[in-house]
């Protein structure tokens, strides 16, 4: 069926309105014909296969013109070979096939009409007219007008690409003039924190000042090594990672939790065993979920406790990060756009979020990712 609807572009009304117009020249045909001269025999099975033979016009209408050429002797109407005629016209426009079809419909339009009696030069121009011009130049315009629409949706294709270009042409000159601020600007003032810090570290009065100048070294280093890779991305337009699964993101939440347990935080962080392996960009979206939910609750509930907890079921993985509100939060500014970034992250790797407050007086931040079955 489906081969069967090519031959109408795969649309149902194009087969709709063949069937409609076979069905109306068998109709017109049986009504205007002569089925005494010369053939009475054959006139029905010929007025039955010249219509229903139209329904193949548009795939072979040169062959559709011929039969119903030969149809014609047995006293079947002209309007068969005249529709043949147009569909002709319509598929070829100007050239060889169309100006033969105008020949074969010219001589077999008239010529059973000069036999049967004197000729009537009036009544073969009217005929050529009618039955020959007229549909050859209905035909030529629908071909030409096809044309020109395929030449628009053209031109239309080729625009939207050269939109699409531009754009892309510009978002990537965007990311690196973002890149440019960022190295200039951030990258400047972290590298600041770290020397400051390292310094302070080497000159430190006592040796809780230089573990605390130490773990402000190590963070601004590992910020820089982030920064490094973010930079990376945004100005050589790098791929952001495979989509293989592996638990290889998730492992590195451990190390997260230590870096911020050394700030004096209290965190709690509850891994099943064995890790899932995820995608890629899953795992990096649970990781940068755990990193901002700890960030936030430094912020808004310093010295609150902080649970961290992954859990797997069937082939979802729930990352779900707790603590306490607090009255008074820390002096450290927000950007406001910590929770708006980290559920356009987790929309961006399939997953959903919820935040808010639980009713109890904490906190929580709870995401869910579709994952294979943990292995």
């Amino acid at each position: 069926m489906k081969r069967w609807l090519s031959w109408w572009d795969g649309r149902v009304v194009l087969l709709t309105l063949d069937v409609a117009v076979a069905a109306a020249v068998i109709v017109v045909t049986l009504t205007g014909g002569d089925p005494r001269d010369p053939h009475p025999a054959l006139y029905v099975p010929a007025v039955f296969v010249s219509g229903v033979v139209l329904l193949a016009r548009r795939r072979w209408p040169f062959v559709v013109l011929l039969v119903a050429a030969a149809c014609l002797p047995a006293g079947v109407t002209l309007l068969p070979i005249t529709v043949a005629t147009y569909s002709v016209a319509a598929r070829h426009g100007v050239g060889l096939r169309t100006g033969a079809a105008a020949i074969v419909a010219g001589l077999t339009g008239n010529a059973l009409g000069l036999l049967k009696g004197p000729v009537n030069v009036m009544a073969v121009v009217i005929l050529l007219g009618l039955f020959v011009a007229g549909p050859v130049l209905a035909g030529l315009w629908m071909h030409q007008r096809a044309a020109l629409l395929g030449v628009l949706r053209e031109r239309a294709d080729e625009a939207e690409r050269t939109r699409t270009l531009l754009a892309d042409q510009a978002v990537f000159a965007e990311r690196r003039r973002i890149a440019r601020e960022m190295h200039d600007v951030v990258a400047h003032r972290v590298t600041a924190v770290a020397l400051q810090a390292g310094a302070l570290s080497l000159r430190a009065p006592d040796e809780k000042t230089e573990q605390a100048a130490e773990t402000i070294r190590a963070t601004s280093a590992t910020a820089l090594d982030e920064l490094r890779g973010i930079l990376r991305v945004l100005r050589d337009d790098a791929p952001s990672g495979s989509g293989e699964a592996n638990p290889g993101v998730l492992a590195s939440l451990e190390d997260l939790v230590e870096e911020v347990v050394t700030t004096g935080a209290r965190v709690e962080l509850e891994l099943p065993d064995p890790l899932p392996a995820v995608p890629d960009q899953v795992g990096r979206a649970v990781y940068r979920v755990v990193q901002e939910s700890l960030t936030n609750a430094g912020k808004h509930a310093p010295h609150a406790a902080v649970d961290v907890r992954l859990a797997v079921t069937g082939d979802r993985l729930a990352v779900e990060v707790v603590n306490r509100l607090t009255p008074h939060g820390s002096a450290v500014p927000g950007s406001g756009y910590g929770l708006v970034g980290m559920r356009e992250r987790v929309e961006l790797a399939g997953g959903d979020l919820r935040t808010g407050p639980t009713g109890d007086g904490r906190f929580r931040v709870l995401a869910g990712f579709p994952v294979g079955e943990a292995s």
